[in-house]
């Protein structure tokens, strides 16, 4: 029974933290969040209501640096739902099923995003224009805004800004998990997800600005190796 136990540990460490970050099983295991709503051990919030429509008159000119742009539907982030996805458990997922997560170098007491520039393009931020979006097994108490550096409003869980990864293909992937030893997986208590941590990672690259250049419009399919961006 002894020997069972160790190689059933074994098998599941190995799971967990595969040693190759290029893997094909590595973070797709976990099927899409949309699917494992039911499967939450965090019951759904009642007083979750649909975010009301954006105000046109709402929008403030460019040069009020304190004043939230208006976004489009298409660029906020209307959901975020408490779930389970496979080998990480417990997982935060946006309006598309996307896996969210926190980065060290940011700050929450008081809530500050550090990740700007390029950093924001591999980590899109979870935007929104009024702070209320729908929630499903996430506490309408730890849910908060902070104002970014181009005025913009980045929801925050118990402070944290919540960010996707762009080398997440698919919803229920989560391969930012332990990237540069700074960015995890957020819990829907706004604590780290330290359930499964392989070995850091180096991010992928960010998207090429210039349409032309294809070797650069591939690197975000690297899978988070061969990058030398530190974020």
């Amino acid at each position: 029974m002894v020997v069972g136990a160790a190689i059933a540990a074994a098998f599941a460490v190995t799971g967990c933290a595969p040693q190759g970050y290029n893997q094909a099983d590595y973070g797709n295991a976990a099927e899409p969040a949309a699917e494992n709503v039911a499967a939450t051990a965090d019951p759904a919030d009642p007083s979750a209501t649909d975010a009301p429509p954006a105000d046109p008159e709402a929008t403030a000119p460019p040069a009020a640096a304190d004043a939230a742009p208006e976004l489009s539907e298409e660029e906020v982030t209307s959901e975020l739902t408490g779930t389970k996805v496979a080998r990480m458990g417990k997982v935060v997922v946006d309006d598309e099923g996307f896996v969210l997560y926190r980065f060290d170098k940011d700050k929450n007491e008081p809530a500050k995003s550090n990740c700007v520039g390029d950093c924001a393009e591999v980590w899109p931020p979870s935007l929104t224009n009024d702070g209320k979006p729908t929630l499903k097994g996430v506490d309408d108490k730890l849910v908060g805004t902070v104002t970014r550096a181009d005025g913009s409003k980045q929801l925050t869980l118990k402070g944290w800004p919540l960010y996707r990864y762009i080398g997440d293909k698919k919803p229920g992937n989560w391969k930012g998990q332990n990237v540069s030893g700074t960015w995890f997986v957020i819990r829907p208590d706004g604590a780290k997800n330290l359930t499964c941590l392989p070995k850091v990672s180096k991010p992928v690259a960010p998207p090429a600005k210039d349409s032309d250049d294809e070797a650069g419009s591939d690197s975000g399919d690297a899978g988070g190796t061969g990058s030398d961006y530190s974020y």
